[in-house]
């Protein structure tokens, strides 16, 4: 069985991709090896996926990395697995996993093509569904009810209503349909899906790994190193900088050489510029060699020896612009 896990989870990413392009997203390449799998943009909303035969096996390292990299293209992260432990995750139900949305490939399908949100979400202790407070408070004195009255019929207690109207707590699915039922109202919440992780605090530029180059960071970068992406870093300008660009306001991809060779970078190249489209990213290679070379597979190519020669951040921008329209 285990050596079908593999099969299996590709099936899934396939499924996944053929849903989204068939409904309005632009999809990226799925990506081997890497924290996320896949991209996909409709309009504002970018997701950043994962897929998972049991999400348990999801570690707190890679969320790290995806919220990191989420916040950065102010992405929504998304895991779409099939079970936890030997249980499947059920429909219509968001679950958890280090502070990262998971669901199953039935309510992402619900979502994409019907417009269905789910409202439950698990937790310790079972199943729980938000209320809108102020509805259910508007439609109790509608109705001329007291917040006993209310608690009587819903046989819950009156401290119980009164929190639930001011959002203090949660509340069971069943406890929700009760007084849905009474109040003849939807007053459930869907779950909010799509947050965007909040950006980490902001490193000063000699916090950065020396890994990276230092004139980038010299010249007004903040390089965000990342692991197990298709990519080495991200490097975005300072806010400044960000206003005179006319381009869009995203960050730019690095891909740093590592002493790769030629095959090994196009097929890097491949995969960085399917995931800068579907971004409305920039993306570029910083190389060491000596052999002059302007782009590679539609890569602009940026080498160590010019950066020595800018001063600015404009000036990188603007040869990785003119670069990328002689490509």
């Amino acid at each position: 069985m285990r050596g079908n896990v593999p099969a299996q989870r590709d099936h899934i990413l396939v499924q996944i991709n053929e849903l989204l392009s068939n409904h309005g997203f632009e999809t990226s390449n799925i990506y081997d090896r890497s924290c996320f799998d896949m991209v996909a943009r409709k309009e504002f909303l970018l997701l950043l996926m994962k897929v998972l035969i049991n999400v348990d096996g999801f570690t707190g390292e890679q969320a790290e990395e995806i919220k990191k990299l989420s916040s950065i293209f102010m992405a929504s992260p998304l895991i779409v697995g099939l079970k936890s432990k030997n249980e499947l995750l059920e429909e219509d139900v968001v679950y958890e996993r280090h502070g990262i949305p998971v669901i199953a490939l039935e309510t992402l399908r619900s979502m994409v093509i019907e417009d269905i949100y789910p409202e439950i979400f698990a937790d310790r202790g079972g199943y729980f569904v938000r209320m809108d407070g102020n509805v259910i408070k508007e439609a109790r004195e509608h109705k001329d009810l007291s917040l006993k009255d209310l608690a009587d019929l819903a046989h819950v207690s009156r401290e119980t209503i009164y929190k639930y109207e001011h959002g203090m707590v949660r509340a069971f699915p069943e406890t929700a349909m009760i007084l849905e039922s009474i109040l003849n109202m939807r007053i459930t919440l869907s779950v909010d899906l799509f947050k965007v992780p909040e950006p980490e605090a902001t490193h000063s530029k000699k916090a950065e790994t020396e890994s990276e180059p230092r004139k980038l960071v010299d010249l007004g970068f903040g390089v965000i190193p990342t692991s197990r992406t298709p990519f080495d870093a991200l490097a975005k300008p300072e806010e400044e900088i960000l206003r005179d660009i006319r381009k869009n306001q995203a960050p730019l991809i690095t891909n740093l050489e590592k002493n790769r060779n030629q095959n090994v970078l196009k097929k890097m190249a491949v995969n960085v510029k399917d995931l800068s489209g579907v971004t409305g990213t920039d993306a570029v290679f910083i190389m060491e060699g000596k052999k002059k070379l302007t782009c590679i597979e539609g890569i602009p190519v940026v080498h160590s020896w010019e950066m020595e020669e800018m001063e600015t951040s404009k000036e990188f921008l603007r040869v990785v612009r003119e670069r990328k329209e002689c490509s």
